[in-house]
């Protein structure tokens, strides 16, 4: 099963017997089973007709709708799930400041040793001679410090100073030609390597909004995330400890394999670059071969995607919110 991408402005996706097909002007783009998909993902102005949305919801297909510059717009899905006592577990977990401390916590141990897994994978496999030991040592520090962490705002803090060691040295990892790193900017990617952590992040918390739908929970309450109308806030907080697992790193391996090159990217107002649309079918299809990859899970230490292990996170999650566990237990990897 797998996520369908339609990518092209003035397309329409129809079903036609039992298969879902994209044509524009009468010429058929893409023609797939509709078993093999599990999911719908909409860019910029596409057509669906009626018809096709009402199957995919008879199927439990969901349709997300982004624009073309990758900003959530909404998404059409099935029936939300009966569990409504997870829910009301999840609204009374988040008015109780020391289970979401501690909750907090661990999202954030979570993000911050798999970034700094990152950087100590960087510095034996690219021959970086000591480039990032002062960034590694640095985050090592902030770990320690965060057990002691007594309220949300200071995992909040210790989170920032994690991150900005880690961004600090991460063109450091990049060994093409072409390519720098000065910092992370989010809103607008004002270079190509921004570019694509930002269109791999988005991918990653809709993968994580689907998989918290699927569980039973409000995506909207968060804990480490603060709410704010519109915001995931605890799709948001579920994707911390998988945004250098899934998404930095295969940035890394795209550029570093050549796969994504410089003059894959346009620059448009403003100074912002955005793949041009080959390049973009290329990420795309990358991104999704990487979370169907099959590992062995560091917590139930047996085979499952990265897809798979998004949802076994939130459940995790959900143990805990229900008081079965004492801890949530972050996904780490070695």
């Amino acid at each position: 099963m797998s996520t369908l991408h339609v990518t092209l402005d003035g397309s329409v996706l129809r079903k036609v017997d039992e298969r879902l097909k994209v044509t524009i002007e009468k010429e058929t783009i893409i023609d797939v089973p509709l078993i093999k998909v599990d999911q719908v993902i909409i860019w910029g102005r596409v057509t669906v007709t009626p018809d096709t949305i009402k199957s995919l919801l008879e199927h439990k297909i969901e349709i997300v709708y982004l624009t073309t510059y990758g900003k959530y717009v909404g998404r059409v899905q099935p029936e939300f799930s009966k569990n409504s006592i997870l829910r009301k577990a999840q609204y009374r977990a988040s008015e109780d400041k020391r289970k979401v401390t501690c909750l907090c916590r661990s999202l954030v141990y979570g993000k911050l040793s798999n970034m700094r897994t990152i950087l100590l994978r960087g510095e034996r496999f690219n021959g970086l001679e000591g480039k990032t030991e002062d960034a590694i040592e640095r985050i090592r520090i902030t770990i320690a410090r965060l057990k002691d962490a007594a309220s949300v705002d200071e995992v909040r803090g210790y989170e920032g100073a994690g991150t900005a060691a880690y961004f600090s040295v991460f063109g450091e990892l990049i060994k093409a030609d072409g390519f720098s790193f000065e910092g992370r900017e989010k809103r607008p990617p004002t270079d190509p390597l921004n570019a694509l952590l930002s269109l791999g992040y988005v991918l990653l918390t809709n993968d994580m909004h689907t998989a918290c739908n699927i569980v039973g929970f409000d995506p909207y309450i968060g804990f480490l995330h603060s709410d704010k109308h519109g915001k995931p806030s605890l799709a948001l907080d579920m994707v911390e400890e998988f945004r250098p697992v899934i998404v930095d790193s295969l940035v890394l391996s795209l550029i570093n394999k050549r796969v994504i090159q410089i003059d894959d990217f346009d620059i448009e107002v403003g100074n912002v670059y955005k793949l041009k649309d080959t390049a973009f079918k290329k990420f795309l299809q990358y991104y999704e071969e990487k979370k169907r990859t099959e590992i062995k899970h560091p917590i139930f230490d047996y085979k499952a995607s990265y897809m798979r292990s998004f949802e076994l996170q939130v459940r995790l999650l959900g143990k805990f919110i229900a008081g079965e566990i004492e801890e949530y237990i972050p996904f780490l990897i070695k």
